[in-house]
């Protein structure tokens, strides 16, 4: 199992960004493969936290064109900057 971390520093949050992410949310699980996903704003900072089996479904995901569109849209006018970590999850033996 994968985890991808998202941090960012929002610039602005309007009623198009809401709209957009509960559609790419939807889409990520319909059609992508996200196991689970949560995401908490405080102040300026936002932390996305999805899961997933494969790199693969991420790489896919990465390149789903409204995910390409709405990341266009983050870094002209969501977010002053942001940051993705992908990390492989360890099972306790």
């Amino acid at each position: 199992m994968f985890v991808v971390i998202f941090r960012a520093r929002v610039a602005s949050l309007d009623d198009e960004y809401f709209r957009t992410a509960e559609r790419l949310k939807e889409l990520a699980f319909q059609e992508y493969g996200c196991q689970d996903f949560f995401s908490v704003t405080e102040g300026d900072q936002e932390v996305s936290i999805s899961y997933w089996n494969t790199m693969q479904q991420i790489r896919d995901w990465k390149k789903c064109p409204e995910h390409v569109s709405a990341q266009k849209k983050g870094r002209q006018h969501w977010y002053r900057s942001f940051s993705v970590e992908v990390c492989e999850m360890l099972k306790k033996a």
